[in-house]
């Protein structure tokens, strides 16, 4: 049986270095990773030739695997959910970790269920609980008009 751990970048676009929220999904990450799971690394970079959110942790990472995977790309939860989806069926993985916010985590879930159609793999979501940052109350709020749109996207994304 093998297992992805999924990490969900998060960036306010104010700095270079790894966010503070970003730094407390790869802590509880570690946490759960064994030496056998593949971890994906998922987040682009806000500032053209700046490293990407999936770059700081990549440098940051001292988890126990060490079969570390990149998505520079994705650029929403819902980018975070189609290269989950993406990195799955290419290893043939049987189980999903997601791992992300407590404030973000129904939603990331949604879409990464929706991104797993069909493939049969299992999806377990575990969050961590900062502080809900500023304005991101009200995003959520907004993003989760779009979740049935966007669940599709990510279903039809292979």
């Amino acid at each position: 049986m093998s297992r992805l751990v999924a990490v969900l970048g998060y960036s306010d676009g104010t700095g270079a270095s790894l966010h503070p929220v970003c730094a407390a999904r790869l802590r509880r990450a570690a946490e759960v990773t064994t030496s056998e799971d593949v971890v994906l690394l998922s987040g682009w970079s806000r500032h053209g030739s700046a490293a990407s959110e999936a770059e700081l942790m990549a440098g940051a990472w001292r988890g126990p695997s060490r079969r570390v995977v990149l998505d520079r790309g994705a650029r929403s939860t819902a980018g975070n959910a189609i290269g989950i989806g993406r990195a799955a069926r290419s290893l043939g993985v049987d189980d999903v970790v997601v791992v992300t916010s407590s404030w973000h985590g129904r939603r990331a879930h949604a879409l990464t269920r929706a991104a797993l159609a069909g493939t049969g793999a299992r999806v377990e979501l575990v969050t961590t609980h900062e502080a809900q940052p500023h304005g991101s109350r009200a995003r959520e709020l907004a993003c989760w008009s779009l979740v049935p749109l966007l669940a599709l996207v990510a279903a039809r994304a292979r």
